[in-house]
């Protein structure tokens, strides 16, 4: 891919724990292409992550933030526009928590205080960060918004729980509030639905390593890395994909239109 597609141009992303994590390889792409940015995560995923060697690789600053409170988002938004020297060009949305996956009540025994817990976390938070950057006016025209989502919003895995509520959640906000920030001010909002990635938050659903298996033998090109999902999202952050807004984008090989392969076939022959 061509360097510098994002020379000149600044942003926020949130979610980078390690290296495991998507945002981590986003964040070092758009540092590749040109980017300033600002790294945030919530105070006790900071603690136990390794942003700050994230910070000095990319030469950014970190401001934690809890992305379910309106005041803190304030503070990080406000912040990151005098640390950059102007409005955001782009946003990276990469959250996902489930209580109830983490304490490992299944899907039809939820605990609704960690339901509502989860979905704050991990759509809703989307929702507000949104709201507070218009409120603030922070982005600039034509700028670009991105969260991370996967295909269990649309299909049913059994073990991804209330996660795949809380994707079709937030893919329901990317349109709705896409069509509003896209009528204001010009500003894209997209949601990309990645192959499954053995992430730190991944790693923690039942069987994640089996959907994993699974994906790869059902995708013609195979499961998209962490790596080829940073690249992708550079691309939406350029001006080369100005018109691209409401959708979500499936990055997964083919998995999202194939009904079956050969592979597959062959595996449960006699």
């Amino acid at each position: 891919m061509a360097k510098g597609l994002l020379e000149g141009k600044r942003g926020i992303i949130f979610g980078a724990l390690n290296n495991q994590s998507i945002a981590w390889h986003v964040a070092e792409k758009a540092h590749e292409h040109g980017a300033k940015f600002v790294l945030t995560n919530a105070p006790i995923a900071m603690r136990m992550g390794e942003i700050n060697e994230l910070a000095s690789k990319t030469g950014s600053k970190i401001i934690p933030a809890d992305a379910t409170s309106v005041e803190d988002l304030e503070k990080l938004i406000s912040q990151s526009m005098e640390i950059l020297g102007g409005k955001i060009d782009f946003i990276l949305h990469s959250i996902g928590m489930s209580v109830n996956v983490r304490k490992g009540n299944h899907y039809t025994s939820e605990n609704y205080d960690y339901t509502m817990k989860g979905l704050d976390v991990s759509a809703l938070s989307f929702h507000k960060v949104m709201q507070t950057a218009m409120k603030l006016d922070a982005m600039n025209e034509w700028g670009s918004i991105v969260a991370l989502s996967y295909i269990a919003a649309q299909r049913v895995f059994p073990d991804y729980n209330d996660m795949a509520d809380n994707k079709a959640y937030l893919e329901s906000i990317a349109r709705s509030f896409g069509y509003h920030y896209g009528v204001q001010k010009k500003v894209r909002v997209n949601t990309i639905s990645q192959s499954p990635t053995m992430t730190t938050a991944g790693s923690g659903v039942k069987g994640f390593s089996e959907f994993i298996s699974f994906s790869e033998k059902m995708s013609p090109l195979g499961n998209a890395d962490a790596e080829s999902c940073a690249d992708y999202c550079v691309t939406l952050f350029s001006d080369l994909t100005r018109y691209v807004t409401m959708q979500n984008l499936f990055h997964d090989g083919g998995f999202s239109n194939t009904g079956v392969t050969t592979e597959v076939i062959e595996k449960f022959s006699n």
